[in-house]
């Protein structure tokens, strides 16, 4: 009976101290698979009233601390990320990863370092040389205009470690893969993390659920394809995006991939046939029903034809 009040106790005080954004919900770490929690944040932009959180920080509960996995997307945030992983163990934050270079998911580095000064901080070395290169203030500057200057004490705090393909890093009692199979995907930044022990993958933007992403300068879609069909013939239990929740590669993988696969299948037969992108744009909307209420669709799919279609041109030259 003293064991149901305790556990009962330790749930109500977690309730009441839940990390709660108005409008959004509470948001806290839980179990995804053994070891591994995981922070589904919420799939709009960055804004006052998410206070710019929008991506899925997460931690690994190691024997010798705790090794977390995009830590946010700016100083607040990334303080929010630490109480919660405070309420759940007091270890120390031994290391961190970057998936890519936007901003979103790393900004929240500078709250891990001024508070674990040792933690070491992996990411791909292109992503560390955009960074120091102008990125990160560019990206510290966007956040403080969508957030209306609630992230403005956001200094860019950097990478410490290039990782490379197929590298293994051994954190203590946890060991995690490194793999970037491609040079250019979402970014050309782009590292997927491995936790080994556990069979589970943070995908990073590579991968999205109920929420499109952009594809800019540096992204290619043909290999952002390559890149999820990598992901899903490793076969491991637990996928993370970069936005939206985890599961199974069936729930994180399949239903982004197939997407990009309608989109270049319907790039390539308009460019057989000549066509433009708002030609083709009514024809392969007709195979994406399924998408329509993912967040950002309609201000992307455009946008993804135009790309795609680029990309198959380029291809063909």
């Amino acid at each position: 009976m003293k064991k149901l009040i305790l556990l009962f106790t330790l749930a109500i005080s977690t309730l009441n101290h839940a990390w709660t954004i108005d409008g959004y919900g509470d948001y806290k770490f839980e179990v995804l698979n053994n070891n591994v929690y995981m922070i589904h944040g919420p799939l709009d932009e960055p804004n006052t009233k998410n206070h710019g959180f929008m991506n899925n920080p997460g931690i690994i509960i190691g024997k010798e601390g705790v090794i977390i996995i995009d830590p946010g997307s700016a100083y607040s945030v990334g303080r929010k990320v630490i109480k919660e992983v405070e309420k759940i163990t007091k270890k120390s934050i031994i290391a961190v990863f970057n998936t890519h270079v936007h901003g979103d998911h790393w900004l929240g580095n500078q709250a891990i370092v001024e508070k674990y000064p040792n933690a070491k901080i992996y990411a791909h070395p292109q992503m560390i040389i955009e960074a120091k290169n102008g990125e990160g203030d560019n990206w510290v500057n966007l956040m403080t205009t969508l957030t209306n200057g609630l992230t403005k004490d956001t200094i860019a705090t950097y990478p410490t470690d290039a990782t490379q393909h197929s590298q293994v890093i051994n954190l203590g009692s946890e060991q995690f893969k490194i793999h970037n199979p491609t040079i250019r995907a979402h970014t050309n930044t782009d590292i997927m993390i491995e936790h080994i022990n556990s069979k589970t993958l943070f995908l990073g933007d590579n991968g999205f659920v109920n929420r499109m992403g952009r594809f800019d300068n540096s992204s290619n879609m043909h290999d952002n394809i390559k890149v999820l069909q990598y992901a899903t013939d490793l076969d491991l239990d637990y996928y993370v995006p970069g936005h939206g929740s985890s599961g199974n590669a069936n729930h994180a993988v399949k239903p982004f991939l197939d997407y990009l696969l309608i989109i270049q299948n319907e790039a390539k037969k308009g460019y057989e046939q000549d066509l433009a992108d708002y030609e083709i744009k009514p024809i392969a909307i007709k195979q994406l029903t399924a998408y329509k209420n993912w967040h950002g669709f309609d201000e992307q799919f455009g946008k993804h034809i135009g790309k795609m279609l680029l990309e198959v041109e380029a291809l063909d030259l």
